[in-house]
């Protein structure tokens, strides 16, 4: 086939993809933007997230770092505070424990601390999530632990689109951001979509309704987005409606697009794939009975991991896991109450 032949590239993109264009659009709009990471550089990351940006902007701005996620985000606000915006990659989400002390104690708190005289523009970005296999140190949601923390901002997009538009308002916001990347995700092809070609962010604190419905609603992020949208489709065939609300943003929570929801239905379903004592499941329950109690026709239900570690065993992580199957009959005990 000749080159005039060929078949036009596909305009669709992947989630991957679409972080990977949003890093390189902000870095060269923004010379004072860095990235901080293990293996980020000549590798491009683990999933390829940073490949080609070091070659484009040099070692001095995307920079391999010791396998220390201490000295990582500790050498993340040290830049910050002098002027920089940092993006720090964890190569999995579940060791940013180790950089635990660094982001509560320091990165949080300093734009208090200052009196708002200091931003810290940091994104501490990496891979999360379970579904694949990997087992209890590659797998965590431990999104509550900083949704806990005040100071911090807290982000988990599920499709391409939001994947960037988030990273690009997260590098901009001047606030420090936990930026959870859904690693199921990133090569998903039945997501794939087309990303406009001009500039556009997707502001923080701003809920999305992925599917319209009366009868319950079902509040989550991530990739039990999509779970939820396949729970919607078998309870349709049921005779129920169910509305599918995609959170985007944790902190700030986007109350209002829940509580207008519930206003319809009546019913609500909560799923997160983190595990349920302490989970942020129960923060979204919480402020719904605070506030919402009035719109409510029975309990509120939330389908959580177990409290135990992700298995490596599948019928085993399967089990402990998020379903469409425990979403639909949650739901439905929920509208028959």
């Amino acid at each position: 086939m000749s080159a005039a032949a060929k078949a036009p590239e596909s305009l669709k993109k992947n989630y991957l993809t679409a972080l990977r264009e949003a890093l390189d659009e902000e870095f060269g709009a923004n010379p004072d933007a860095l990235c901080m990471g293990e293996d980020i550089g000549i590798l491009g990351g683990a999933f390829g997230v940073t490949e080609g940006l070091q070659s484009k902007y040099g070692k001095d701005r995307v920079i391999d770092m010791p396998i220390s996620e201490a000295a990582i985000i500790g050498a993340a606000v040290g830049a910050a505070m002098n002027g920089k915006t940092v993006v720090a990659e964890m190569q999995f989400i579940d060791f940013i424990s180790c950089g635990f002390d660094q982001i509560v104690n320091m990165m949080a708190t300093y734009y208090y601390r200052t009196a708002g005289e200091v931003n810290m523009p940091v994104v501490v970005r990496g891979p999360a999530g379970a579904y694949g296999g990997g087992a209890l140190y590659h797998s965590q949601m431990n999104e509550a632990w900083f949704c806990h923390s005040p100071g911090l901002r807290v982000v988990c997009p599920s499709t391409p689109y939001d994947a960037k538009g988030l990273l690009k308002a997260s590098m901009r916001d001047g606030n420090p951001v936990i930026f959870y990347e859904i690693k199921e995700l990133y090569r998903q092809r039945e997501i794939e979509e087309e990303l406009p070609a001009s500039d556009y962010i997707v502001p923080l604190g701003q809920a999305a309704v992925r599917r319209e419905g009366s009868d319950v609603t079902l509040v989550t992020y991530g990739n039990n987005v999509y779970h939820c949208l396949k729970a919607a489709d078998a309870l349709a065939e049921r005779g129920v409606s169910g509305e599918v609300i995609d959170l985007r943003t944790l902190v700030p929570l986007d109350e209002t697009t829940i509580f207008k929801s519930l206003a319809k239905t009546n019913h609500v379903v909560v799923v997160n794939e983190a595990p349920r004592t302490c989970g942020f499941a129960g923060e979204v329950v919480a402020r719904i009975c605070d506030s919402a109690f009035d719109l409510l026709d029975a309990p509120p239900v939330r389908v959580t991991r177990l409290d135990t570690p992700v298995p490596w065993a599948k019928p085993l992580e399967s089990f402990v896991l998020p379903s469409t199957e425990k979403i639909v009959d949650a739901a439905l005990r929920v509208v028959r109450f």
